[in-house]
This record gives structure tokens, C-alpha cells and sequence, in this order.
């Protein structure tokens, strides 16, 4: 709970400076309060707060998700302060992100389905304003109103989903919950609730059916807020989906298995067949983001024992992504010029940018011995212990499907022409991200097991 109030602290810090006029210190201060109480949280440092345990639970896993968000947003705000340099609405989107933090933390730290929704809607609304921020962009406009419209669907889905849970058992606390979900005596529309929240988180983490809204309202929405999305809100919705099924127990049923089997491999197909005929960057890692969401659906199969599978992977991800965006952003100084063409070159233009992306596309395609090679091979060794040998050869197929689009990012940087009209946005911050993450990836890559005793 301490974790939740100073977040929530900071975020009206950022508020307070608008008052009193200092916007330039806005970003740095909120920066450093980020980072510590990253430290503090991961090393149980905070002051224990008690009389909440019926709302907020802070478990291991509770506790290591929330550092991994807090540090994806403390690099997040860094990764945004060229595009809000000059913008005086700074106070606004930075507070806005903070928030959505701390929704973020709520959905993995709840101990009343109230909470997790009422979480799931803080970050929801955070993102649904910045996603239309860019208010004199069409394209801001059009993303906006798409993800306002299909979340406000899903998350009545979701809702409904809750109020099923809630006739069935009379509560909506997550020990009662997880009770039910064992009896043999539960009523039936338990589980039709149990269906209808599937849906609901189907569509946050853009799984196939429910993604066709991610690569519009990623191509459209200001870059440094598609890296939210891709990055804090796809691992976030991911880790509190993972949470619900251990809670709801669903990963015990056979039914429920094979719902989780067909999804991930449509999931994971679609996403990597779509990105091989784009050629807008953005597009192309919205459609890598849904094939990754794939990958960590295997998770679900086996709630029990995959804890450390999906930190991993989200860590992974996560990071790769961070990287990938602080190049994206440093080379499409104008919101529009993000195809693979501009991209030509840069290994010549800036070699230290040019490294960075080939880490992190290298990273998502799984190759050794960066993170994300040992992010997907620790997942597959599991979906084969627990006998699902198909699932995993379908995994790999596609994992070499995928390194082709990657590919092309690589060989337009070292092996075409470079672009002479692209003028690049030479920011240290996107420098400094994109470092951070590298090294990130690289070290995690050759010392996994950091990650993985950390649950």
C-alpha cells in the first residue's frame, strides 16, 4: 500500500510544480523519486502500512512487477522529454503517466476484484487521453476515439464478467473468490463470469481475436506514447490476466486449456504474417508486440510453475521495446516519417543508434545470447515438460518467421542508401534510454538467473 500512496504522491507533486511554476524540474524530480523508490520497493525498504490487507496484497510477485513497472516508467518519462520540451501542458501528460502507474500497481498488488478494475481503469483512461493528445494530428484523433470506443467495450465485458463472479459467491474478495473456483457446488454463471473477464483481458493484452485495434491506435498515437503502450501497458495487462487465472483457478480445466492453446497460436501466426507486409515501423512492432503476446499466453497453461517465465519474458520484452522506440523516436522527428525507409543508413549516420536497434530487434527475435532468447527458451522448455511438444514446434516456426521482418530494420541501417532529406532528433535522452536498455539486455541476456530467483 506504502508503493501505492507514493505513487500516487508523486503524481501530484508534478501537479504542485504547475502551480508554483516550475516546469523545468517537473521531469528530473519525477524521474529520481521514480528510481527511488524503485530501490526501496525492491528491497522491501518502505514503511509497512497496515488496515488495507482486505484491498491491496503485496506478495513476491506483487512486489517484483511493481519495481519492473516502476523502472519502465522512470525510462519512459526520460524517453518523452525532447517531445515535451516546449509544451505547457507538461504537468498534465507527465502526472497522466505517473497515474497510470499507479493503476498498474493496483492490478498486481489487488486483494478485491473491485481494486483490480478499479486499476485496470486508471491505466485505461490515462492511456485513452494520450493516445489522443496530439489533438491538431488526425491520426491522434482517429487512435484516441478507436481505443476509447473498443476499451469502453471491453471493459464493460470485463465488468459484467466481475458482477457474475459477484452473484455467484456474494463477494469480491480474492480469497473467497479462489474458494469458489475449487467448490464442486458453485453456481454455473461463475463461469460464465469466468469467460467474460477472459474476453475482457483477451483484448487488453491484444490477443487474437481482440487485437485489431492495436496497430491503428499504435500508428496513430504520439510515438513515446505507443512505447507506453507496447511496453508498460501490454506487460502490465499480461501480469494482472496471469494473476486472475491463478486466482480463478481456470488453468485447472482442460476446456479452458485448449481456449488458451487455439488463442496463442492464432495470436502468434497472425501477428507475425501481418508484420511481414508492413512498412511502417510502428505497425511493425504493434504486430511483433501481438505475436510476443502469443508467447507469454503459453504461461497461462501452467500458472503453478511459470512465475519466473513470464517476469522474464515481460522483463525481456519490456526492455527490447524501450530500446526499440528511443531509435524509433530518434530517427522520425516528424510523427509520419516512421518507415523502414528512413531508417537507411544509420548504421553510417549514427552507429551507437544503429547497435541499439539491432540489439533490441535481435533481442525480440530471440537470438543468443541476448534476454529475449532466454526469455522464449525458458517458456518453451515449460510447454514441453507439461506436453504440449506441438505447441512448441508452431513457437519456433514462427520465432523464425518473425526474424525476417526484424531482418529488414537491420539490413536498411547497414546496407542501404541513407536517406538525405531525414533530419534526426539528436536527444541525449533517446541516447541514454537506448543504453541503458542495451546494456540491460545484454546483461540479463549472459546472467538470466538474476532474473529468474527473483520469485
Amino acid at each position: 500500500m506504502s508503493t501505492l500512496i507514493a505513487i500516487v504522491g508523486i503524481g501530484i507533486l508534478c501537479l504542485l510544480f504547475e502551480i508554483f511554476n516550475l516546469r523545468k524540474i517537473i521531469i528530473p524530480v519525477t524521474i529520481v523519486a521514480l528510481l527511488a523508490l524503485f530501490g526501496l520497493n525492491l528491497t522491501d525498504n518502505l514503511p509497512v502500512i497496515t488496515g488495507y490487507e482486505s484491498m491491496i496484497f503485496v506478495d513476491d510477485f506483487g512486489k517484483v512487477f511493481s519495481s519492473l513497472f516502476i523502472l519502465l516508467t522512470g525510462l519512459l518519462i526520460l524517453l518523452s522529454a525532447p517531445s515535451y520540451a516546449k509544451s505547457s501542458k507538461i504537468s498534465d501528460f507527465i502526472s497522466i503517466k505517473v497515474f497510470i502507474l499507479s493503476g498498474a500497481v493496483a492490478m498486481v498488488t489487488f486483494n478485491n476484484i473491485s481494486m483490480f478494475f478499479l486499476g485496470i481503469e486508471v491505466l485505461s483512461i490515462g492511456l485513452y487521453v494520450l493516445a489522443g493528445s496530439d489533438r491538431l494530428n488526425v491520426k491522434s484523433n482517429e487512435a484516441g476515439m478507436k481505443y476509447f470506443l473498443m476499451g469502453s467495450f471491453a471493459s464493460g465485458i470485463l465488468l459484467f464478467g466481475i458482477a457474475m463472479l459477484y452473484g455467484a459467491t456474494g463477494a469480491f474478495d480474492v480469497p473467497t473468490l479462489k474458494e469458489a473456483s475449487m467448490s464442486a457446488t458453485t453456481e454455473y454463471w461463475f463461469y460464465i463470469g469466468v469467460i467474460m473477464i477472459t474476453i475482457g483481458m483477451l483484448f487488453k493484452v491484444a490477443a487474437t481475436p481482440m487485437h485489431f485495434w492495436a496497430p491503428d491506435v499504435y500508428e496513430g498515437s504520439p510515438t513515446q506514447i505507443t512505447a507506453l503502450m507496447s511496453t508498460l501497458a501490454k506487460v502490465t495487462a499480461m501480469a494482472a490476466f496471469f494473476k486472475l487465472v491463478g486466482i480463478l483457478n481456470t488453468y485447472m480445466y482442460d476446456e479452458y486449456k485448449q481456449v488458451i492453446v487455439v488463442v496463442t497460436i492464432a495470436t502468434m501466426f497472425f501477428g507475425n504474417v501481418m508484420a511481414l507486409r508492413q512498412r511502417k515501423l510502428k505497425r511493425i512492432l504493434a504486430y511483433s508486440g501481438i505475436s510476443h503476446t502469443g508467447f507469454m499466453l503459453m504461461t497461462l497453461l501452467n500458472v503453478e510453475n511459470s512465475q519466473n517465465n513470464l517476469l522474464f519474458y515481460t522483463v525481456s520484452y519490456a526492455i527490447a521495446g524501450l530500446a526499440a522506440f528511443s531509435v524509433v523516436l530518434f530517427v522520425t522527428k516528424k510523427e509520419d516519417n516512421c518507415k523502414i525507409e528512413n531508417f537507411n543508413g544509420l548504421g553510417k549516420r549514427s552507429p551507437i543508434m544503429a547497435f541499439i536497434m539491432t540489439v533490441a530487434t535481435l533481442s525480440m527475435a530471440g537470438i543468443p545470447i541476448l534476454a529475449g532468447f532466454f526469455g522464449k527458451f525458458f517458456i518453451l522448455s515449460q510447454i514441453v515438460t507439461d506436453g504440449y511438444l506441438g505447441l512448441a514446434i508452431f513457437a519456433i516456426i514462427n520465432s523464425m518467421i518473425a526474424i525476417y521482418y526484424y531482418f529488414k530494420v537491420i539490413i536498411a541501417m547497414y546496407l542501404r542508401e541513407e536517406s538525405e532529406d531525414n533530419v534526426l532528433a539528436n536527444h541525449s535522452e533517446y541516447y541514454i534510454v537506448g543504453i541503458v536498455a542495451t546494456v540491460l539486455l545484454l546483461i540479463i541476456g549472459i546472467f538470466p538467473d538474476y532474473i529468474l530467483n527473483l520469485l
